[in-house]
């Protein structure tokens, strides 16, 4: 089985900066894609950022310019650096992974999540 664990949340002030992580567990034999989404309460869950293997990224509108996915393939760890938090950006965030893993068969995995809170 693939198991996706996010770190970084946390309480952080307007301005400020997080840099959220997601650990990807059990055998994974190829990766397609990772990203990071994130939902506020009452809220759809909405793409943040996604990164392919080979480095192609792409970003939400609200968050261009401030925030930055990266993937260290050694490891298989994927990375939300954020920059000038915005109350708006308040959420929990989800990592999201596209791998064939021990089943020899491409899945979708999602992470449990982590909350970011931005505010004064």
């Amino acid at each position: 089985q693939v198991q996706l664990v996010e770190s970084g949340g946390g309480l952080v002030q307007p301005g400020g900066s997080l840099r959220l992580s997601c650990a990807a567990y059990g055998s994974i034999f190829r990766v397609y894609d990772m990203g990071w989404y994130r939902q506020a309460p009452g809220k759809q869950r909405e793409l943040v950022a996604g990164i392919t293997f080979g480095g192609s990224t792409n970003y939400a509108d609200s968050v261009k310019g401030r925030f930055t996915i990266s993937i260290d393939n050694a490891i298989n760890p994927v990375y939300l650096q954020m920059h000038s938090l915005k109350p708006e950006d308040t959420a929990v965030y989800y990592c999201n992974a596209n791998v064939v893993g021990g089943s020899g068969l491409r899945n979708m995995y999602w992470g449990q999540g982590t909350q970011v809170t931005v505010s004064s």
